[in-house]
């Protein structure tokens, strides 16, 4: 247990995604500082679609260590500029949400500000033109530099990503154990968590408890009853069909997200195949018709059938209770819309290591952990729900969506953009002013104002200035191979010297 001799031992519970990326953290970065097994059953499914990410997975691999080429070979996987959002706010829109910066702005103002007052005046092209990740991904562009022109993620095959994580964390030293978790003992004095029993009667002791048990949550709300708050009034979708098919064409550098009536669905490139999935409102589509309508609207050959995954968007009230800490979904779930999920749960493993109770859990560690966890998911929260607030569209679910009553912190967001075209990033946001501005004027959402900082410079020289941009943008996108040829020479297997 937790106490003088404080943290030796790190039991993680369960492995995927979560529970390996927090094991292979662990054994790189506290090395001999601490001891860690992690407790899995082959016989318990993960949840293995988050095939989806954001730039900041390339941090992280580079604090495990992970070397990109070795990656892309080891999980398929395939690059990733943004999301093209089809139909959301009307049938037959559609608009890239890039990880790119707009332009270049100043101190006083941000790029759109310019871009918005050249419109004004007759001119300035699209806001996105000068956006190299945003024209890259639209042409199907793409190539990586020692300069990092382009801001990038990956579209990774989940269960082989957890397989490469695992490799690496058993090679730093790392114990797995085989075994369902039958119960977990507690110390009767201090109330932490003392050890897990598995069903063969095999006791696992540790001192820090990881939970990365999914939906399942077993050890902070089955053990540790740290409560939950239900999102579902703002983000009913509650359900996912997910499968894999063969890839019809090329893989294009971004996730496509297609409304439709009830929710939205997804197609995730890969090399060798497509992710396809469904997220739905069960209030809206019943199960048997998501089926029927999944089946019709998936492309290629079918590789897995049909998988049902039932979830509730919300969080836990805490997410460190004594010396138990919940990982990704345990801790809380905001629907896969903008690739999320991994990067929480990065994000919690990071601060993990940086609050690392080596002393013993503390209840002001905890409160700065949860404070920290809280934030952020919030503000995840928030900008998913801007494209579902932001629509247009007239189905029942898309009514419920734009009329229902707003938490403030969004509100207060939609309303400082519609009356003077400002958006910010604060210091618990995960998502850049280039994303709001991207989503909110790809809603529809058009500000009545904007700042007047273009109107200090004569419109001759802003509408250069743009043209400028906008051209050495194109120029640098031109060179670019397409993203399937870069796949090729890049992601694929090494080649057979015995074919020379």
């Amino acid at each position: 247990m937790t106490g003088k001799t404080g943290v030796q031992r790190v039991v993680i519970a369960g492995g995927g995604t979560a529970g390996w990326l927090a094991a292979a953290a662990l054994t790189r970065q506290l090395r001999d500082q601490v001891a860690v097994t992690l407790v899995e059953s082959d016989a318990i499914g993960t949840i293995g679609v988050g095939e989806a990410t954001i730039p900041t997975i390339r941090s992280f691999h580079a604090l495990l260590g992970l070397d990109e080429r070795t990656f892309l070979r080891s999980t398929k996987a395939s690059f990733k500029l943004g999301i093209q959002f089809e139909n959301w706010a009307r049938e037959g829109d559609s608009y890239i949400h890039s990880f790119g910066a707009l332009g270049r702005g100043t101190w006083m103002a941000e790029f759109h500000h310019m871009w918005l007052e050249a419109r004004a005046q007759g001119f300035g092209g699209a806001v996105s033109a000068a956006c190299a990740e945003h024209e890259a991904a639209r042409l199907g562009r793409f190539a990586t530099d020692e300069q990092g022109t382009l801001n990038y993620a990956y579209h990774l095959d989940a269960g082989l990503y957890a397989k490469a994580l695992r490799e690496q964390a058993e090679a730093q030293g790392l114990t797995r154990m085989e075994g369902r978790i039958a119960r977990v003992e507690r110390d009767g004095a201090s109330g932490d968590i003392a050890a897990l029993v598995l069903e063969d009667g095999t006791r696992v002791a540790g001192d820090l408890f990881l939970d990365c048990t999914g939906f399942r949550a077993l050890l902070i709300e089955g053990e540790m009853q740290a409560g939950w708050e239900d999102w579902s009034h703002w983000l009913p979708t509650n359900r996912a069909l997910a499968m894999q098919t063969r890839a019809t064409g090329p893989a294009m550098p971004y996730t496509r997200a297609i409304a439709h009536d009830a929710g939205w669905r997804w197609q995730i490139p890969l090399q060798h195949r497509m992710g396809n999935g469904l997220v739905y409102a069960s209030d809206y589509l019943s199960d048997d018709e998501a089926h029927h309508r999944f089946a019709s609207m998936v492309e290629g050959e079918a590789l897995t059938e049909p998988r049902l995954i039932r979830f509730t968007t919300g969080r836990r009230k805490r997410v460190w209770v004594k010396n138990c800490v919940a990982l990704s979904l345990a801790s809380g779930f905001v629907e896969p819309l903008e690739s999320t999920s991994i990067h929480l749960t990065m994000i919690a493993i990071t601060r993990l290591l940086q609050l690392f109770p080596f002393n013993g859990s503390t209840p002001a560690l905890a409160r700065r952990f949860d404070d920290l966890a809280q934030r952020e998911l919030e503000r995840v929260r928030d900008f998913v729900m801007l494209h579902y607030v932001l629509n247009q569209r007239p189905e029942p679910f898309w009514q419920r969506m734009r009329d229902m009553p707003l938490p403030d912190s969004l509100a207060d967001r939609i309303a400082v953009w519609r009356e003077a075209a400002h958006a910010w990033q604060g210091a618990e946001d995960l998502f850049r002013v280039d994303s709001w501005v991207q989503v909110m004027l790809g809603q529809r959402l058009e500000p009545e104002g904007h700042h007047h900082v273009a109107r200090l410079m004569p419109p001759d020289r802003l509408q250069q200035t743009l043209a400028a941009m906008q051209a050495a943008t194109a120029a640098s996108v031109a060179r670019l191979p397409t993203h399937q040829q870069f796949l090729d020479r890049h992601g694929g297997a090494p080649p057979d010297p015995r074919a020379a």
